[in-house]
């Protein structure tokens, strides 16, 4: 093979390489602009890592709310509220499992036995919610979702922007009330936008739910990006010594 087939093969392949280094960069900036959060839930999940795990057990049941140790400021509207045990046709003691509750003192599994929230129904109760105010700006919640039922609704908020929302259906297919072990979930969701409320709410009695940790900073996934920079810059890093060869060689 001549000189100039060989220069022309060394061309074309660098330009392949080009291309699938700017097709890799294109794709690592949509993915990141376009992942607003992941939500991963599991029965007897918990989370890892968070700056904060609350219980909610200082809140006295039937109190208009508080401000808990973690610093997380929770307010009731309507007949949404801390309870204990379960009333029915109110609401149902989220269903520890896996061991959950070791990172917020142990609770054993089995129903739950300590506070927990409720969202009421804004059917029953027109503006029904449980709201949590956070200590600043975060990037990961987990809660303990107990007997998810499909209209079950988290609304996420940065100051009176809407940041996402999530139902009964985006934990699980199958959501339709079971107040057993099968029914609760621990929800993880990592945000790629900041948030420092969230509002829980549902149209028929209630959601359930307890045991939620939270952090500044995105819990147990890569940060946006980072996996995708990290291989264009070994095409980037392949692409200078292959062009540093080359020149030797021409020159």
């Amino acid at each position: 093979m001549n000189n100039h087939m060989r220069n022309r093969g060394r061309t074309a392949r660098m330009r392949s390489l080009l291309a699938a280094v700017g097709l890799l960069a294109g794709m690592g900036v949509a993915a990141t602009a376009g992942a607003t959060a992941i939500l991963s839930a599991t029965v007897g999940g918990a989370p890892a890592g968070a700056d904060h795990y609350e219980t909610f057990d200082s809140l006295v049941p039937g109190s208009a709310g508080g401000t808990m140790p973690s610093g997380l400021v929770v307010s009731f509207a309507s007949d949404a509220g801390a309870v204990q045990g379960s009333v029915g046709g109110k609401y149902a003691a989220p269903f520890l499992s896996g061991n959950n509750g070791v990172n917020f003192g142990g609770q054993p599994d089995g129903a739950d036995a300590t506070t927990y929230l409720t969202s009421g129904s804004t059917n029953a109760s027109p503006g029904a919610a449980a709201t949590l105010a956070f200590p600043g700006l975060q990037m990961y919640m987990g809660l303990l979702w107990g007997s998810v039922d499909r209209d079950n609704t988290l609304t996420f908020y940065n100051g009176a922007t809407m940041i996402d929302m999530f139902t009964g259906h985006d934990v699980t297919a199958l959501a339709n009330g079971d107040q057993g072990a099968a029914g609760t979930f621990y929800v993880n969701i990592n945000f790629s936008s900041p948030f420092d409320r969230v509002v829980a709410t549902s149209p028929s009695y209630a959601f359930e739910f307890d045991n939620v940790a939270f952090s500044t900073r995105p819990i147990g996934v890569p940060e946006p990006g980072v996996a995708g920079m990290f291989l264009l810059g070994l095409l980037l890093l392949g692409s200078g010594c292959w062009l540093k060869r080359r020149e030797a060689r021409l020159g």
